[in-house]
């Protein structure tokens, strides 16, 4: 059968990317309170295309995720990237995982447990060398600080959303992070609260406001004592309560080479 895609193409320009996206299918990632957990990713598998190959093989990309797929695991990325470079003849690999990952966490004070999501990435890639990246994004809640100073009564607050990406030298598992970015807000968030949480929440927040800028330093204090973290990007995003907008601040950093 006539192999299209390998055909030279009308245009010799070598792509950068190309493969398939939103590809959704089961996973097991592990979790330091239970071994591992189950859930349901969304996929984006690519590959460099030369300039001399009009296509590549998309169903190939699927093939891959079966031949794996009681194993699509932090530990095996690299070989499935291997894999796709194999099958589809290409330089470079790359894969991006996005899931939901379900942490279970106690209300302050009535003790309620409840299950919280967090949307979590793994960002990888593969050539010569192997290079991987955690996403963690972490709901939480803000209060101004100005607001606080200048108002007789209360202060705006809302709810936030921190997004930490990290490379790696061992291993930092997702509630490490959660953690540390919990530890650096005016307040954490949980999926089920009593009157009495509701309380002491909305007083904890009140007693610890926060800029985006306080969030993004604090959050970067906590990664720099971490030695295992050897680069990192966060970014808060704050969904404002009284502006028709939002604020944001970032910080990246290698912790090799210096601040870029």
């Amino acid at each position: 059968m006539r192999d299209v895609q390998k055909e030279p193409p009308p245009r010799k320009i070598p792509i950068d990317k190309v493969g398939v996206e939103d590809v959704t299918y089961p996973i097991r990632v592990m979790d330091k309170e239970n071994g591992f957990q189950n859930t349901v990713a969304r996929i984006k598998m690519s590959v460099d295309l030369p300039h001399n190959f009009r296509g590549t093989h998309m169903s190939r990309f699927i093939e891959v995720l079966n031949k794996h797929l009681h194993n699509i695991t932090l530990h095996n990325l690299e070989n499935i990237l291997e894999d796709i470079r194999k099958e589809l003849d290409a330089e470079t690999s790359h894969i991006e995982i996005e899931f939901p990952y379900f942490i279970k966490k106690k209300a302050p004070v009535s003790g309620m447990e409840s299950f919280m999501n967090y949307r979590c990435k793994f960002i990888a890639s593969k050539d010569d060398k192997f290079d991987f990246i955690l996403e963690v994004n972490v709901p939480v809640h803000t209060l101004c600080p100005c607001s606080k100073e200048i108002s007789e009564r209360g202060a705006h607050n809302q709810r936030a959303l921190v997004s930490v990406q990290v490379r790696m030298k061992k291993l930092v598992w997702i509630e490490e992070i959660v953690e540390m970015v919990e530890g650096s807000v005016s307040a954490p968030l949980y999926a089920l609260l009593k009157r009495e949480d509701e309380r002491y929440i909305t007083e904890h927040a009140y007693d610890n406001p926060r800029f985006v800028e306080d969030v993004v330093r604090e959050v970067a204090v906590n990664l720099d004592r971490d030695d295992r973290i050897i680069w990192y990007f966060i970014n808060v995003k704050s969904f404002e309560s009284i502006h028709n907008h939002n604020a944001f601040a970032c910080l990246k950093r290698d912790k090799i080479i210096g601040s870029q």
